[in-house]
């Protein structure tokens, strides 16, 4: 269907720096944010009127590591490439990232809190029981988006997901610090690690503080992981339940509760989600395709785009 664009004398019209090839989707000049793998940009769909997450990546990144080609795709809708650039439309999450969601609007119940958890563990279960399996690796406050105008919370940014086999073991060392369980270090992990990512992505959306920030490096980091040593924030958790949740989430691995954990194990955990409830949530994934193999396809995925609370 064809668009009806603005008229080429009004000034004020916000000029489109790149459309895609179909003349459907449009890039704004307006940064979104940058991660290790991608810069995002405002984008628009002119078909539905609604606006998109235009996401770049240089192709010289796919010749250094062909396998991030299959995980990018997990969150795109379409996609195309230029000479220098692959460029892939995705769901924009209307509030940006929780972490500056979090720190925009500081007073904020723990009612609240633990309706983003559930959301959150709900799109790490769908991930962990997808056959292949899929490791996010790289969970934390930044990678999560928020549409606040609904309290609507998804895992975004899979540039860094592992996809593993039956074993469920990864074996390469990568993620932000802060965020990384202890068993990551060593480079032998399964899907646990993160649970211990979304353990210490509680913790900063109850305090306000990037885990370990009393540190001023990544080697104290390491040391302090490696020991066992909680972050100092902890100490500013006063709900108990709280406090006992997060620590089993950072504990060893096979303490570290599943995303449908039983709703008899921790007063917080059962407020949060029981098994049931789970079960009849859709995935709190930003929209997969079933561009490469082994994602699912888009009807498996059609549940994202009207999403139950």
């Amino acid at each position: 269907m064809p668009s009806v664009g603005p008229d080429p004398t009004d000034k004020d019209a916000e000029p489109f720096v790149e459309m895609d090839p179909t003349g459907r989707f449009g890039r704004y000049n307006d940064l979104l944010g940058a991660g290790a793998v991608k810069k995002v940009y405002r984008g628009f769909d002119q078909e539905e009127g609604i606006e998109v997450a235009w996401n770049q990546v240089r192709l010289r990144c796919f010749v250094e590591n062909p396998t991030m080609l299959e995980r990018l795709y997990a969150e795109v809708w379409t996609s195309g490439a230029d000479d220098r650039t692959l460029n892939f439309i995705t769901e924009v999450c209307t509030s940006g990232t929780l972490r500056d969601y979090r720190h925009r609007h500081r007073h904020v119940s723990l009612k609240a809190l633990k309706k983003w958890a559930r959301q959150i563990l709900v799109g790490l279960d769908y991930l962990h029981t997808h056959d292949p399996c899929i490791i996010h690796r790289d969970l934390n406050c930044s990678n999560i988006f928020i549409n606040g105008n609904v309290g609507q919370v998804k895992i975004g940014d899979l540039g860094l997901a592992a996809i593993v086999g039956k074993n469920h073991v990864a074996n390469s060392i990568l993620g932000t610090p802060e965020f990384m369980a202890p068993e990551l270090y060593e480079g032998v992990y399964t899907e646990q690690v993160d649970i211990y990512s979304f353990g210490m992505c509680v913790l900063e959306m109850v305090t306000l503080e990037i885990p370990y920030s009393e540190l001023d490096s990544v080697a104290m980091i390491y040391r302090n992981v490696r020991r066992g040593t909680p972050p100092a924030a902890m100490a500013k958790v006063r709900d108990p339940a709280v406090r006992d949740f997060i620590k089993r989430c950072i504990g060893a691995p096979r303490s570290r509760p599943p995303p449908r954990s039983s709703s008899g194990t921790l007063s917080f955990m059962a407020s949060m989600m029981t098994t049931t409830a789970a079960a009849a949530m859709a995935p709190f994934l930003l929209p997969l395709s079933g561009t490469a193999a082994g994602l699912p396809s888009p009807q498996d995925r059609m549940a994202c785009c009207a999403l139950r609370h």
